[in-house]
């Protein structure tokens, strides 16, 4: 069998993994809180060798999250959460096309990749946009643990430069845009595959920084606190890996790696509780790739959770979906969360439950900390997140 399954599927989502696997694919996962994305299933992982799947990557490349353990306790913090998400919404740029007010000097940017074509006509917007979140369901969280030691954790990508990086390769290997297509799979040796490479390494180096500087920003700056700990992973890329003695490309499509030993961070859904992992050893493990969840996992689509505008005369009128404001108010009062911005679209009713999506994948993680949210920031309504995935 070339693809583990973990959890319960549409035979959509599970059509895509195999379709994956089968253009050029030689094995496959599809992790427990998979659902349909663009050519490649979110939460699908997949291996290749001597080829490379754009699409697999996708659009938002090196999306992923960072999570900063403080010196400071929830008791120290829980008093002044009102003030501290407000500057938080203040100090770092949400939704889409933003910059950072204080633009970050990085020595990535010495990087030659940037000689290369796309990456080279987006260095300017790149370098404004650095530390800003993007909109969707990307976020900046504070956390307390079962210590109430005080967490921050930021989910988000490459912003503009992924997505233009992508949507250049994409065009020039002759892919289609789409869900129900075929991935873009490429030789990694030829131009264009080590071109691709090398763009998405630099989005990779840039996404790093992002999250680098909107975390530590809020820690240091806002919260006042000392950094003790990170743990930081991409879970929209591909890496170099050996398997069963075989070298391959893994490319991890909202999927976290989990090699023995490996921390990640996995959040939840807007007001649901988010964990610390590490990778074990185990049959299971090597079998799901090293790999396991990168969050709770969709349920409901955007559409159908927020509702969609429909034209009418003259103006755009939203006709309602199935989550109410004031039923995703009520869950997110009762776990007592501050929420900035934020959309029926990424209220906890829309995804699954973490602890169960988690138990899926036990014989190949442990938990290392549970997270409860404190404060929630994200992207306001009526912004579309044009990122895809």
């Amino acid at each position: 069998m070339k693809t583990k399954i973990f959890g319960q599927h549409d035979e959509a989502t599970i059509q895509q993994i195999e379709r994956c696997v089968a253009t050029g694919g030689e094995k496959g996962v599809l992790c427990a809180d998979g659902h349909k994305g663009y050519a490649q299933p979110i939460g699908g992982v997949v291996t290749y060798k001597g080829k490379i799947s754009i699409s697999g990557v996708g659009f938002d490349i090196a999306c992923g999250n960072l999570a900063i353990r403080t010196d400071a306790t929830a008791a120290e913090i829980a008093p002044r959460i009102q003030t501290i998400m407000d500057d938080v919404v203040r100090e770092i740029s949400f939704g889409v096309g933003r910059t950072n007010p204080n633009p970050v000097d990085h020595e990535l940017f010495d990087d030659p990749a940037w000689s290369l074509q796309p990456m080279k006509d987006h260095k300017h917007m790149a370098h404004e946009q650095l530390g800003t979140v993007g909109s969707g369901n990307h976020y900046v969280d504070i956390f307390a643990d079962e210590q109430d030691r005080v967490w921050v954790g930021v989910h988000f990508g490459s912003r503009g430069l992924g997505h233009k990086t992508a949507t250049h390769f994409l065009k020039a290997a002759g892919g289609r845009d789409g869900m129900d297509v075929p991935p873009t799979v490429v030789e990694e040796s030829s131009a264009i595959g080590q071109d691709y490479l090398a763009g998405m390494k630099l989005a990779g180096r840039y996404a790093y920084a992002g999250r680098e500087f909107a975390a530590r920003h809020v820690a240091r700056e806002i919260l006042r606190a000392q950094i003790m700990e990170e743990v930081h992973n991409h879970h929209n890329f591909a890496w170099k890996e050996e398997h069963d003695g075989e070298k391959f490309w893994v490319v991890r499509k909202g999927a976290t790696p989990a090699f023995p030993g490996q921390k990640g961070f996995v959040g939840g859904s807007m007001g649901d509780d988010a964990v610390i992992i590490e990778g074990v050893d185990s049959k299971l493990s090597r079998e799901a790739l090293y790999s396991t969840v990168h969050g709770a996992g969709r349920i409901m689509s955007r559409t159908a959770a927020k509702g969609k505008f429909e034209k009418v005369g003259n103006k755009r009128i939203r006709q309602p979906g199935r989550i109410r404001h004031d039923e995703m108010m009520e869950w997110l009062q009762r776990k007592g969360v501050t929420l900035r911005g934020g959309d029926l679209d990424e209220a906890p009713q829309a995804y699954r439950r973490l602890p169960e999506v988690l138990a899926v994948h036990k014989d190949t993680i442990r938990i290392l900390h549970t997270l409860r949210p404190l404060g929630v920031a994200m992207a306001g309504r009526n912004i579309v997140d044009p990122y895809k995935d």
